[in-house]
């Protein structure tokens, strides 16, 4: 049996937010949306790949966390696995579809607002949580909401 083929995908939180990139292609995926990334290439780590990858496709620079829980399966033996992340600020701007026909930030409660690829709606759902419930993420959480018992606040001001 050989070795497990990665695919690893970057959960990038900023001030609360999360980035989705809507997919171009293939027929099959156009039109949804994921958390960006790609293969990881022989000899190379996953965050290494996901670095890489993220640049390729928009532009940006991150800084790879931890990785989230569970791992998706995906077709040809390929399976997915999430980090949390961040934009490194010490690099390169904003990020920018180069390979995606859209982005978007979504904050925690507008994470349903999108039609996320089946793949990725597992990690996207446990970031929610996270970011409700005000665990400390990667890019921060000011500016997101919070939940407090079962009412979810928006910071004002």
């Amino acid at each position: 049996m050989g070795a497990e083929r990665v695919v690893v995908a970057a959960a990038i939180i900023d001030h609360g937010r999360v980035l989705a990139a809507r997919r171009r292609r293939p027929p099959s995926s156009a039109g949804g949306w994921e958390l960006p990334g790609g293969k990881v290439e022989a000899g190379e780590s996953p965050a290494d790949a996901l670095a890489r990858e993220v640049h390729e496709e928009l532009g940006c620079q991150i800084v790879v966390g931890d990785r989230i829980a569970g791992a998706q399966p995906l077709q040809s033996g390929l399976v997915l696995h999430a980090y949390e992340c961040r934009l490194d600020t010490s690099g390169s701007a904003e990020p920018v579809p180069v390979e995606h026909d859209a982005t978007i930030w979504l904050a925690p409660e507008d994470l349903d607002r999108v039609t996320w690829l089946p793949a990725d709606r597992p990690f996207v759902l446990a970031l929610r949580e996270r970011l409700l419930d005000g665990e400390p993420l990667p890019g921060g959480n000011v500016g997101g909401s919070v939940r407090i018992g079962s009412t979810v606040r928006r910071p004002t001001g």
